[in-house]
Formats: C-alpha cells, structure tokens, sequence
C-alpha cells in the first residue's frame, strides 16, 4: 500500500537534505505532497543553483526528473552536492516496487488537501525547518499552508518530524523545540554522524535522511548501522 507523507522545505540553510529526502522517498513509492516557502526558494538558489517558480512549479526545477544521462557537468556537479544519486539500487534495502508521484501545494494554499485533518497522510518532515517555522509550529501560528499543515498532524497525532538546522541555538529556539517536541513533533537536528565510514558529503547528506526514513517507517539501507 502507497504511503502518503508531506514534506516541506522552509528558509534554513540545508536544501540539499531536502533534495535528497525527496528522491529517497520517491523511490521508496511514497506519494509525496510537497511545499516550498518562499525564503526556501531563495536558499535553493543560494545553495544549489536552482530556480524554482512556486506560482508555475515544474518537478524538473528541482533536478528530480533530469535523467542519469545528462551531459551537464555542471548539473552533475550539483547533484554530488545535493546527495542525488543516478544509480537508486542503494536506497532502499527492500524493493519499493512503482516510484511515488510528487503533488505539489503552494505554500499560500490553504484550500489544499494537506490543510484538513481529513485528507490521511503518514506522517509530515519539515526539511529543513527555519527558525521561523519552528517558533510557527511551537504556538499554533498557522499564517500559511507549511504552518497549517504541520499543525494538522499534531492536532491528528500523526507524526511531525522538524529537521532544524542551525548552530548555536538561543534560549527561544530551544524553548521553542520544548514546545513542539511537547505537543508531540519530534525535533531531528541535522546533525549527522561520522562512524558509518564517511568519504564526502554524499554520506553525510544520506545519514540525516536515513534518520529521518527510521522515523518515517520507512526501510533504508542508505547508511551503515551501529554495530552491524
């Protein structure tokens, strides 16, 4: 059965966790429902070069759709940053069978089916989650869709996953992930690990979203275990 899970990048810095969650799940078979903040657009831009137009989005601005067999060293270049991967065999360590579809909700849409607790989903990851977002999420401040949704998932106790990125933190901030982390989101900073025998950022890249498909359900091979 196709598992259904919101992913919503936000203006932190770390596009290219997002990215690659994106194809992981893709190739997992999740059906994904995707929204992109302003500002994220802007560090998209910032970090890996892509423009993305959230008023006439197209898959393809986000490199998820350009063939293995692009010729762009440029592109390519981009992709090794990004985490993305032309060969999928080493996603997953159980055969996901037909790739999930991507359904894109712009982040100012809140007749979108992800603003209503009764459209079913499996869980949704804020990648990576702004500072804003999370002080958004930790008082109920649905000002748009990214913040509606995620507020659905804690009123529906489905799972909330924020993927905050950014060092040091303040007293607001930790605060802040007190109060989420109580209503019930699990804060997952992207803080990777260094033991499962890193040899560039690609490793690096996967092990955060490995963590984040742990707590997703969803089975993975993308890194090394402890003690395997």
């Amino acid at each position: 059965m196709k598992r259904s899970i919101v992913v919503a990048i936000t203006g932190a810095s770390g596009a290219t966790y997002a990215i690659r969650l994106l194809e992981v799940l893709a190739a997992a078979g999740c059906d994904v429902y995707l929204s992109i903040s302003a500002a994220a657009a802007s560090v998209l831009k910032q970090e890996l070069n892509l423009t993305v137009d959230l008023d006439d989005f197209k898959e393809s601005a986000l490199m998820l759709d350009t063939a293995s067999n692009t010729t762009d060293r440029g592109l390519l270049a981009m992709r090794v940053l990004a985490g993305i991967s032309s060969d999928s065999s080493n996603v997953l360590g159980v055969g996901a069978g037909e790739p999930g579809k991507l359904h894109y909700c712009h982040y100012r849409d809140q007749m979108a089916p992800i603003a209503s607790g009764s459209f079913l989903t499996d869980g949704m990851v804020v990648c990576p989650c702004s500072g804003g977002t999370l002080s958004a999420v930790a008082h109920g401040n649905g000002a748009n869709l990214i913040h509606r949704a995620a507020e659905v998932h804690l009123k529906e106790r489905r799972k909330l996953i924020l993927v905050c990125r950014e060092t040091p933190l303040s007293l607001v901030q930790l605060t802040n992930m007190k109060r989420a982390t109580e209503a019930g989101a699990v804060i997952l900073p992207a803080s990777p690990g260094f033991y499962h025998g890193v040899k560039g950022v690609r490793d690096l890249v996967d092990y955060v979203v490995a963590r984040i498909c742990d707590q997703l359900g969803i089975p993975n091979s993308l890194i090394e275990r402890w003690g395997g």
